[in-house]
């Protein structure tokens, strides 16, 4: 988290090594991080071995920046880990263009997380809720004993509710879990409570375990684009954002775009959900579930054009159960590196800054699709990946791409064949 204005014309054509001196010119990051940055290997065998079972090696991603993010008047310069070409670039194209707008405007709406707990071959299920609710307050005492740590860190269960559905009772705990995601906390309380909840019900426990339906850990991040920043031409600015509005609105009432327009939200959030070390698979779950909360899959962002302001305004709300602690947060040093970079957020803080980038990688797919299209970009990177594939080293990549973008179809053979022909050019040049 910096505020200092930052020249960042020109980061992405240095070198990883001129980017990471950049950072420490900059003091952007600890010197504890900063020599973290030059281990090639900072994710040991070892480690590894320690963090999940049957290892035998490990995967390395592309860590990068998405700098200048400017959230609640804060400038973050945020971590991105993804294989996908362009989503860094997008972020930080569509960073820039609402910092100039007064960026974004984050909020928490609530921090909590549920454990749910079924149970079955109740007789009276009547009688067996209103036995439950009876005894609300002993129920959550008997949580709160089960994780001790957590009450003294200011959280805990907190509150718990019932009702029946179909052939169930279903007893819902809600829990402060403060810094962590939660899962352990709740797991345990959950099944300190199965024993006492079989005795007031009269029926046995199915299952006690943490929801990743997180409908009490929501955020919405907000931003306001003036359309000067679309298009220098009048005309042109009002027709993106008038095509911009009528896309989220195709999102909100059509399954095959809503599907998209999410996965171009989840584009920008995976990739900072997974260099902070939390679980993306519980993020997207939860939100993915959240997109049909009224029976329909729906975009979960929105865009509107304001003519009277002459802005388009963007909303994105969704779950957010993220965590700062626990898990393997502490036991990865790129995962550390990326909080250090951030300026060491609370949970609170962070989740507002992933709801931004989600905002933020949705608007800029948005303002590719309905004004130039993606296509040509995805050409550019596609032909990148050819030429590498076929064995192009650094000094060759940008001759064989600008000639594999002149060749339709692209593919393989023909990169390796226009490879081949370089080089044999290169060679009988050298030897004039």
């Amino acid at each position: 988290m910096v505020n200092k204005k930052l020249n960042w014309s020109g980061f992405a054509r240095k070198t990883p090594a001129e980017r990471a001196a950049y950072l420490k010119e900059h003091k952007l990051l600890s010197d504890d991080s900063q020599q973290l940055l030059a281990d090639e290997e900072l994710l040991s065998l070892s480690r590894a071995d320690q963090i999940t079972e049957n290892v035998i090696g490990r995967l390395a991603l592309p860590f990068s920046i998405a700098p200048d993010f400017l959230i609640n008047h804060q400038v973050y310069q945020v971590p991105f880990v993804t294989e996908e070409p362009s989503v860094v670039a997008a972020a930080s194209f569509a960073a820039q263009i609402i910092k100039r707008s007064g960026g974004f405007t984050a909020r928490i709406h609530s921090r909590q997380m549920v454990g749910q707990l079924a149970i079955y071959d109740v007789t009276d299920k009547e009688k067996a809720q209103e036995a439950i609710l009876a005894q609300k307050s002993h129920l959550l005492s008997l949580a709160n004993q089960a994780y001790p740590s957590i009450v003294k860190r200011g959280g805990g269960a907190c509150d718990l509710s019932v009702e029946a559905k179909d052939d169930l009772i279903l007893v819902y705990l809600t829990v402060d879990t403060k810094e962590a995601m939660g899962a352990n906390i709740i797991n345990t309380m959950t099944e300190a409570l199965a024993s006492p909840l079989e005795e007031l019900s009269r029926g046995r426990t199915l299952l006690a375990v943490l929801s990743n339906y997180a409908v009490k850990s929501l955020v919405t991040a907000e931003c306001q684009i003036k359309l000067r920043f679309l298009s220098r031409n009048k005309e042109q600015a009002q027709v993106f954002a008038r095509k911009i509005a009528l896309a989220s609105q195709l999102a909100q009432a059509d399954v095959y775009r809503a599907s998209t327009h999410n996965k171009g939200i989840f584009n920008g959030i995976d990739a900072v959900v997974l260099a902070t070390g939390n679980d993306w698979r519980a993020i997207e779950a939860g939100a993915h579930a959240y997109a049909c909360k009224d029976g329909q899959y729906r975009g979960l962002s929105t865009w509107t054009y304001d003519s009277d302001e002459n802005s388009l305004k963007g909303q994105l709300t969704l779950p957010m159960p993220i965590a700062t602690k626990g898990g393997s947060i502490g036991l990865n040093p790129s995962v550390r590196l990326a909080h250090d970079l951030l300026g060491e957020p609370s949970a609170k803080e962070l989740a507002q800054i992933i709801a931004s980038v989600g905002l933020a990688q949705n608007f800029a797919a948005l303002k590719a699709l309905t004004s130039t299209g993606i296509q040509a970009g995805h050409m550019k990177l596609q032909a990148k990946s050819l030429a590498l594939s076929a064995g192009a080293k650094e000094g060759e990549v940008a001759a064989v791409v600008s000639q594999l973008i002149e060749t339709k179809p692209m593919n393989l053979e023909k990169a390796k064949a226009i490879l081949s022909d370089l080089r044999q050019q290169n060679a009988h040049s050298s030897q004039k």
